[in-house]
This record gives structure tokens, C-alpha cells and sequence, in this order.
């Protein structure tokens, strides 16, 4: 049986390196944070992870409420407001470290 490599993570949870991710992880930190994910939470953990790939920078919240408005055809204010019930400890403590994000030094969850 091949075992995994370990994976590096801050003091807080978050990946040290973002490249470590996988599914796998974001599983491991829904189990920790208590999080059911559903399909709605793989939309946002995929679409962090693929605008992280393509800019190098972790998505603002404004950039994923504008995504999940346009993929779910939703006002952005009930986008933003879903994406907050889907993580209720905020984005960057939920959303972010479940997509493998390293902890911002200074953000705005707003």
C-alpha cells in the first residue's frame, strides 16, 4: 500500500503549500471544521483553486459571489449571502483552507 507524503500546514490549519492540495485535504478540513460538503461547496473550493492556478492570488470574495451568481443564476447578494451559510466561520477561515490556500496576512472577508 503506497502511503501518502505529509502535507505541511501552518499553526492554523492552513497548507504551507498550496500545490499539496487535494481532495483528499479539503475532505480532512471539512471533517475539522464539522462541513457537509455538498456541490455547492465543490463549486467554490474548484473555482478557488482554478483562479488561484490561473492569477497566481487567492480570489477576493466578490470574485467567487460574481461566479457563483453567474453559475447558479442568482443575485449576488443571495450568492454572497449562500456562500456565507455554506461556510459560517467566513470565508478565508473556511472556503479558503478547504481549497488549500495559504492564510492571507491581511484580508477582508466582506
Amino acid at each position: 500500500m503506497k502511503t501518502q507524503p505529509a502535507i505541511t500546514r501552518d499553526e492554523e490549519g492552513y497548507l504551507v503549500n498550496p500545490s499539496e492540495w487535494t481532495p483528499e485535504f479539503a475532505l480532512q478540513v471539512a471533517r475539522e471544521e464539522e462541513l457537509d460538503l455538498g456541490e455547492d461547496h465543490w463549486i467554490v473550493i474548484r473555482f478557488i483553486r482554478e483562479y488561484f492556478d490561473e492569477h497566481q492570488v487567492i480570489p477576493d470574495v466578490r470574485h467567487v459571489t460574481a461566479y457563483l451568481s453567474s453559475n447558479r443564476h442568482i443575485h449576488k447578494k443571495t450568492a454572497k449571502a449562500n456562500l456565507f451559510n455554506m461556510f459560517p466561520y467566513g470565508y478565508v477561515k473556511q472556503a479558503c483552507k478547504l481549497a488549500g490556500m495559504k492564510r492571507p496576512r491581511a484580508w477582508s472577508t466582506g
